[in-house]
């Protein structure tokens, strides 16, 4: 069974920087891309960033560039999202995704292989 597992949310003030982990098991994880989402309260969720199976391509949508990255562990097999300069339009519940397709993680409207739970991040005006 596919399990995503995120930590490392947590109430920053704007400017701050938080780090999230997610750790994946019950999956080779070498053979999925793997990707961030949110859901902002009263808003549908949207992708974040994702990043391939290699850790060599990255991409991320066009509000978190610049403060965002995403970097995955294969050995680990953790992906992590550092956040910084958080902005209070930031504050969302984060989810990691997993899925053997690069680009139907940037594309999905809610179908991925595996979602995590999520982990709530506010950040404070």
């Amino acid at each position: 069974q596919v399990q995503l597992v995120e930590s490392g949310g947590g109430l920053v003030q704007a400017g701050g920087s938080l780090r999230l982990s997610c750790t994946a098991s019950g999956l080779t994880f070498n053979d999925y891309a793997m990707g961030w989402f949110r859901q902002a309260p009263g808003k549908e969720r949207e992708f974040v960033a994702v990043i391939n199976w290699s850790g060599t391509g990255t991409y991320s949508r066009e509000s978190v560039k610049g403060r965002f990255t995403i970097s995955r562990d294969n050995a680990k097999n953790t992906v992590d999202l550092q956040m910084n300069s958080l902005k209070p339009e930031d504050t969302a519940v984060y989810y990691c995704a997993a899925d053997r397709s690069y680009p139907r993680i940037i594309h999905t409207t809610g179908t991925v292989d595996a979602w995590g739970q999520g982990t709530l991040v506010t950040v404070a005006s």
